[in-house]
Protein backbone atom coordinates (compact mmCIF):
# COMPACT_ATOMS: atom_id res chain seq x y z
CA UNK A 1 0.00 0.00 0.00
CA UNK A 2 2.81 2.44 0.80
CA UNK A 3 4.19 1.96 -2.71
CA UNK A 4 0.92 3.31 -4.12
CA UNK A 5 1.43 6.73 -2.47
CA UNK A 6 4.46 7.42 -4.68
CA UNK A 7 3.00 5.81 -7.79
CA UNK A 8 2.15 7.58 -11.03
CA UNK A 9 -1.53 6.74 -10.59
CA UNK A 10 -1.71 8.37 -7.12
CA UNK A 11 0.17 11.47 -8.29
CA UNK A 12 -2.12 11.86 -11.30
CA UNK A 13 -5.16 11.36 -9.05
CA UNK A 14 -3.89 14.07 -6.69
CA UNK A 15 -3.60 16.46 -9.62
CA UNK A 16 -7.21 15.67 -10.54
CA UNK A 17 -8.29 16.22 -6.93
CA UNK A 18 -6.51 19.58 -6.84
CA UNK A 19 -8.29 20.63 -10.03
CA UNK A 20 -11.60 19.74 -8.34
CA UNK A 21 -10.60 21.82 -5.30
CA UNK A 22 -9.70 24.78 -7.51
CA UNK A 23 -13.06 24.44 -9.26
CA UNK A 24 -14.77 24.63 -5.84
CA UNK A 25 -12.71 27.66 -4.69
CA UNK A 26 -13.46 29.53 -7.91
CA UNK A 27 -17.18 28.84 -7.49
CA UNK A 28 -17.60 26.57 -10.51
CA UNK A 29 -18.94 23.70 -8.37
CA UNK A 30 -21.10 24.19 -5.32
CA UNK A 31 -21.96 21.94 -2.42
CA UNK A 32 -21.09 18.76 -4.34
CA UNK A 33 -17.42 19.63 -4.34
CA UNK A 34 -16.35 16.48 -2.38
CA UNK A 35 -17.96 14.30 -5.07
CA UNK A 36 -16.24 16.35 -7.83
CA UNK A 37 -12.83 16.12 -6.10
CA UNK A 38 -13.18 12.35 -5.56
CA UNK A 39 -14.46 11.84 -9.11
CA UNK A 40 -11.61 13.81 -10.70
CA UNK A 41 -9.12 11.95 -8.52
CA UNK A 42 -10.54 8.62 -9.73
CA UNK A 43 -10.62 9.66 -13.40
CA UNK A 44 -7.04 10.98 -13.40
CA UNK A 45 -5.78 7.92 -11.49
CA UNK A 46 -7.43 5.56 -13.98
CA UNK A 47 -6.07 7.46 -16.99
CA UNK A 48 -2.48 7.53 -15.66
CA UNK A 49 -0.06 5.05 -17.25
CA UNK A 50 0.78 1.96 -15.18
CA UNK A 51 4.09 1.66 -13.36
CA UNK A 52 6.96 0.25 -15.37
CA UNK A 53 7.75 -3.37 -14.63
CA UNK A 54 11.41 -4.01 -13.82
CA UNK A 55 12.39 -7.65 -13.92
CA UNK A 56 16.06 -6.93 -14.52
CA UNK A 57 18.01 -5.83 -11.43
CA UNK A 58 18.36 -2.05 -11.39
CA UNK A 59 21.80 -1.97 -9.81
CA UNK A 60 23.97 -3.33 -12.61
CA UNK A 61 27.14 -2.24 -10.80
CA UNK A 62 26.31 -4.31 -7.71
CA UNK A 63 25.34 -7.33 -9.81
CA UNK A 64 28.55 -7.12 -11.85
CA UNK A 65 30.55 -6.75 -8.64
CA UNK A 66 28.91 -9.86 -7.18
CA UNK A 67 29.59 -11.85 -10.36
CA UNK A 68 33.24 -10.76 -10.31
CA UNK A 69 33.53 -11.80 -6.66
CA UNK A 70 31.94 -15.17 -7.46
CA UNK A 71 34.39 -15.69 -10.33
CA UNK A 72 37.34 -14.82 -8.08
CA UNK A 73 36.05 -17.32 -5.54
CA UNK A 74 35.72 -19.96 -8.27
CA UNK A 75 39.30 -19.41 -9.40
CA UNK A 76 40.45 -19.69 -5.77
CA UNK A 77 38.63 -23.00 -5.32
CA UNK A 78 39.92 -24.39 -8.60
CA UNK A 79 43.47 -23.34 -7.72
CA UNK A 80 43.15 -25.00 -4.29
CA UNK A 81 41.95 -28.20 -6.01
CA UNK A 82 44.59 -28.02 -8.77
CA UNK A 83 45.96 -31.49 -7.96
CA UNK A 84 42.50 -32.98 -8.66
CA UNK A 85 41.91 -31.01 -11.85
CA UNK A 86 43.00 -32.29 -15.28
CA UNK A 87 46.15 -30.78 -16.69
CA UNK A 88 45.56 -27.34 -18.27
CA UNK A 89 42.02 -27.10 -16.88
CA UNK A 90 43.01 -24.58 -14.18
CA UNK A 91 44.51 -22.34 -16.87
CA UNK A 92 41.36 -22.87 -18.95
CA UNK A 93 39.16 -21.68 -16.09
CA UNK A 94 41.43 -18.68 -15.49
CA UNK A 95 41.31 -17.76 -19.20
CA UNK A 96 37.50 -17.84 -19.28
CA UNK A 97 37.29 -15.83 -16.05
CA UNK A 98 39.71 -13.24 -17.45
CA UNK A 99 37.51 -12.67 -20.53
CA UNK A 100 34.32 -12.46 -18.45
CA UNK A 101 35.91 -10.27 -15.76
CA UNK A 102 37.04 -7.72 -18.33
CA UNK A 103 33.50 -7.32 -19.65
CA UNK A 104 32.03 -7.23 -16.13
CA UNK A 105 34.41 -4.40 -15.21
CA UNK A 106 32.71 -2.19 -17.84
CA UNK A 107 29.26 -2.11 -16.24
CA UNK A 108 27.82 0.83 -18.20
CA UNK A 109 28.61 -0.72 -21.56
CA UNK A 110 27.48 -4.13 -20.39
CA UNK A 111 24.13 -2.91 -19.07
CA UNK A 112 23.55 -1.04 -22.36
CA UNK A 113 23.63 -4.37 -24.23
CA UNK A 114 21.11 -6.77 -22.59
CA UNK A 115 21.91 -9.70 -24.90
CA UNK A 116 25.61 -9.61 -24.07
CA UNK A 117 24.83 -9.01 -20.40
CA UNK A 118 22.61 -12.10 -20.34
CA UNK A 119 25.29 -14.21 -22.03
CA UNK A 120 28.02 -13.03 -19.64
CA UNK A 121 25.78 -13.59 -16.62
CA UNK A 122 24.82 -17.10 -17.78
CA UNK A 123 28.46 -18.04 -18.37
CA UNK A 124 29.63 -16.61 -15.04
CA UNK A 125 26.74 -17.67 -12.83
CA UNK A 126 25.71 -21.03 -14.31
CA UNK A 127 27.77 -22.62 -17.07
CA UNK A 128 31.34 -22.32 -15.76
CA UNK A 129 30.58 -23.04 -12.08
CA UNK A 130 28.37 -26.00 -13.03
CA UNK A 131 31.09 -27.59 -15.18
CA UNK A 132 33.71 -27.29 -12.46
CA UNK A 133 31.38 -28.23 -9.60
CA UNK A 134 30.10 -31.35 -11.36
CA UNK A 135 33.66 -32.52 -11.97
CA UNK A 136 34.88 -31.81 -8.43
CA UNK A 137 31.90 -33.63 -6.91
CA UNK A 138 33.13 -36.88 -8.48
CA UNK A 139 35.67 -39.01 -6.59
CA UNK A 140 39.17 -38.34 -7.93
CA UNK A 141 39.75 -41.95 -8.93
CA UNK A 142 36.52 -42.04 -10.94
CA UNK A 143 37.06 -38.66 -12.62
CA UNK A 144 40.38 -39.74 -14.15
CA UNK A 145 39.23 -43.23 -15.13
CA UNK A 146 38.21 -43.99 -18.69
CA UNK A 147 34.82 -45.60 -18.82
CA UNK A 148 34.50 -49.20 -20.03
CA UNK A 149 31.95 -48.21 -22.67
CA UNK A 150 34.62 -46.25 -24.49
CA UNK A 151 32.99 -42.93 -23.63
CA UNK A 152 35.26 -40.07 -22.55
CA UNK A 153 36.35 -39.85 -18.92
CA UNK A 154 35.04 -37.11 -16.66
CA UNK A 155 38.39 -35.33 -17.04
CA UNK A 156 38.04 -35.33 -20.84
CA UNK A 157 34.45 -34.13 -20.52
CA UNK A 158 35.56 -31.21 -18.34
CA UNK A 159 38.29 -30.22 -20.79
CA UNK A 160 35.79 -30.35 -23.67
CA UNK A 161 33.32 -28.21 -21.69
CA UNK A 162 35.99 -25.64 -20.84
CA UNK A 163 36.99 -25.43 -24.50
CA UNK A 164 33.37 -24.83 -25.52
CA UNK A 165 32.91 -22.22 -22.77
CA UNK A 166 36.09 -20.42 -23.79
CA UNK A 167 34.91 -20.32 -27.41
CA UNK A 168 31.56 -18.92 -26.29
CA UNK A 169 33.20 -16.33 -24.01
CA UNK A 170 35.34 -15.10 -26.92
CA UNK A 171 32.28 -14.98 -29.19
CA UNK A 172 30.44 -12.85 -26.60
CA UNK A 173 33.51 -10.61 -26.23
CA UNK A 174 33.56 -10.08 -30.00
CA UNK A 175 29.97 -8.80 -29.82
CA UNK A 176 30.84 -6.68 -26.79
CA UNK A 177 33.85 -5.01 -28.46
CA UNK A 178 32.37 -4.85 -31.98
CA UNK A 179 31.90 -1.07 -31.77
CA UNK A 180 35.54 -0.55 -30.80
CA UNK A 181 36.75 -2.81 -33.60
CA UNK A 182 34.65 -0.90 -36.16
CA UNK A 183 35.89 2.42 -34.80
CA UNK A 184 39.50 1.26 -35.09
CA UNK A 185 38.93 0.04 -38.67
CA UNK A 186 37.26 3.35 -39.57
CA UNK A 187 40.19 5.26 -38.13
CA UNK A 188 42.65 3.13 -40.13
CA UNK A 189 40.69 3.88 -43.33
CA UNK A 190 40.66 7.57 -42.47
CA UNK A 191 44.42 7.63 -41.91
CA UNK A 192 45.04 5.80 -45.21
CA UNK A 193 42.73 8.15 -47.10
CA UNK A 194 44.40 11.18 -45.52
CA UNK A 195 47.84 9.86 -46.44
CA UNK A 196 46.81 9.35 -50.07
CA UNK A 197 45.37 12.84 -50.42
Amino acid sequence: MTRYFGSTKNLAGCVGGLIGLVLYLTGVVGGLWPVVVAGLYAVFALLAPPERVRLVPVDAVAEAGQLRADLDSLVGKVTAQAQRMPESSVDGVRGIVEVLDDMLSRTERLSANPDVQHSVTRLARTDLPLSVQTYLNLPWWFAAKRRASGEPSASEELLAQLELLETEAHRVAERFYAGDVHQQADHTRYLRDRGEA
